[in-house]
């Protein structure tokens, strides 16, 4: 089996050609009623294993958006492009949080997709823990038994939360206490990612710098 997709080894077109297929993934199924077959244009790197997110937002403003669907797949068990189709399809429309994606909604949301890196546990000694990640450049992933959440880089940039907090939220999301980081038998993973989205509806693309954004939400 070929070796997993790195967010380093993409370049900048790369993000572009996800973001540009993720849109058409889900406005052609919603003119067909099928998902469409893999495009023949793609790379033989976009067609190694890759794990990605794909998330929609209602777009209000460049810095008013709502989240409409979020769904991804962090174990790399198809080619990631292959990946990034089938969860954009995933995000527009199987999102238990949302009511499906509708046709007249194309024109006012964007499409993002995060490539995620492999997994890299934390120390089992929680108070190493918040030390042993950084705010803006990685995600977080929990596990304890049947439970298991994933929150992804952006999500503390966008709230601003410190490390401690970040793991807590992690936490909560896999349906767990928010303390659950500092029980050694609970799994921590970090990971890295490369984000690219949609500045506007069907608008260009950009790759959103993280470290930045914080910087920018913390200091203006």
């Amino acid at each position: 089996m070929a070796e997993q997709v790195k967010p380093e080894e993409l370049s900048f077109e790369d993000g572009v050609y996800l973001v540009r297929l993720a849109r058409r993934t889900v406005e052609q199924y919603l003119e067909k009623g099928e998902k469409p077959p893999i495009p023949h244009d793609v790379s033989e790197k976009l067609r190694r294993p890759g794990a990605a997110f794909v998330t929609i937002e209602t777009y209000y403003a460049p810095e008013r958006r709502e989240l409409r669907g979020c769904i991804g797949y962090i174990v790399p068990v198809k080619p990631l492009v292959e990946t990034v189709m089938n969860v954009a399809l995933e995000a527009a429309f199987n999102d238990p949080r949302f009511e499906p994606l509708k046709r007249e909604e194309l024109d006012h949301v964007t499409f993002e997709v995060t490539v995620l890196g492999p997994m890299e546990p934390l120390p089992r000694d929680p108070k190493l823990r918040p030390k042993a990640f950084r705010v803006g450049v990685h995600g977080l992933v929990v596990k304890k038994g049947f439970f298991q959440g994933i929150l992804l880089p952006q999500v503390p940039v966008e709230y601003m939360w410190d490390e401690e907090t970040f793991l807590a939220e992690t936490c909560v999301k896999a349906g767990l206490p928010p303390h659950c980081w500092l029980d050694k038998e609970t799994e921590f993973y970090k990971y890295t990612a490369r984000v690219w989205r949609e500045k506007e509806p069907r608008g260009d693309i950009e790759e959103r710098d993280l470290v930045r954004e914080l910087e920018k939400r913390r200091f203006g």
